[in-house]
């Protein structure tokens, strides 16, 4: 038995038979030198202690790092992974921890195991278990970087925290939280570092139900003025302008809510143009735009409308 049990039985036992067990409790856990620790945190100890003594022997062992997900609902107690979940849910994930590591990040898939479904994954360039010693490893990788971040983006959603910090990071998760919805599953979260560490995180229902708040957009609008040369004309209203002569200056669609007003313009392909448009942004909680659109209002000074033909 660990030490975390020990002190678990022990605090059991007193709340059943003691009406002072909170106070006993406290004094029991002074005289044994431990504290309330979490799972990961005693998991880590356990590790950090096989590191240590690998290291007696070659002071520059590490451990390999590993990813678990654990999927829970009603279809993952045969420890099996359905091709559509994976297809959903491991791409995305992937361009999470890349995003927040700020390098491709590639993971490769090493098994499954059950106790609902267990997915065990590394970096592509492990090639150890996660806990026997590897020579000469980085202490710490763009992965353990990047699966830093991603855990604590989890449980800031979690929490239902702000996450603007983490915004480059959303739309994957955004994904992964629309996969789980969709197939009924809970994704846990356990990143395995090189030095012994653990750290875990959930996306739940209630982070979910947050990542579905956030997604919802309102609406921004400024005045502008669009000055360039016409390069596309559609009927329906659409003028595309371009700002400059060099294959990467802007472009902008501006639409015509009313095509008469275009016609009266008598536009032609090339033609310089001033637009005064209204610049509408759609954007979300975390601050991304999610749409934007440009409206013709009417001419810039430099822009006469002419009459429409009878």
């Amino acid at each position: 038995m660990t030490t975390g049990d020990s002190w678990r039985e022990h605090w059991r036992a007193l709340r059943e038979d003691d009406p002072n067990a909170d106070w006993n409790a406290r004094r029991l856990l002074e005289e044994m030198g431990t504290e309330d620790r979490s799972d990961d945190e005693i998991e880590a100890d356990h590790r950090a202690s096989r590191l240590a003594a690998a290291r007696e022997y070659e002071p520059n062992a590490h451990l390999d790092e590993e990813l678990r997900l654990r999927l829970t609902g009603p279809d993952t107690e045969g420890g099996a992974l359905r091709f559509q979940w994976g297809d959903a849910l491991l791409d995305p994930v992937e361009k999470a921890v890349s995003a927040a590591a700020g390098t491709p990040v590639q993971l490769e898939l090493t098994g499954l195991s059950a106790g609902s479904t267990v997915i065990h994954a590394r970096p592509v360039a492990a090639a150890y278990g996660p806990d026997e010693p590897v020579l000469d490893a980085p202490a710490t990788s763009a992965t353990d970087t990047g699966m830093q971040t991603f855990t604590r983006l989890l449980d800031a959603l979690e929490s239902e925290e702000d996450v603007r910090e983490w915004s480059r990071l959303f739309d994957s998760v955004d994904t992964v939280a629309r996969a789980l919805d969709k197939y009924t599953l809970e994704l846990n979260v356990t990143w395995y570092d090189a030095d012994g560490g653990v750290r875990s995180a959930r996306l739940g229902e209630r982070g979910r139900r947050y990542v579905h708040r956030l997604r919802e957009t309102r609406s921004r609008d400024q005045e502008m003025t669009i000055s360039g040369r016409i390069t596309e004309l559609r009927e329906s209203g659409w003028v595309k302008v371009k700002t400059g002569t060099a294959k990467n200056a802007p472009a902008y669609d501006v639409h015509f809510e009313e095509p008469e007003t275009l016609l009266r313009m008598r536009p032609g392909l090339g033609d310089n143009v001033h637009f005064r448009v209204r610049f509408r942004q759609r954007l979300d909680a975390v601050g991304i735009a999610r749409a934007t659109e440009y409206t013709y209002l009417g001419p810039a000074a430099e822009q006469v409308p002419l009459p429409l033909d009878p």
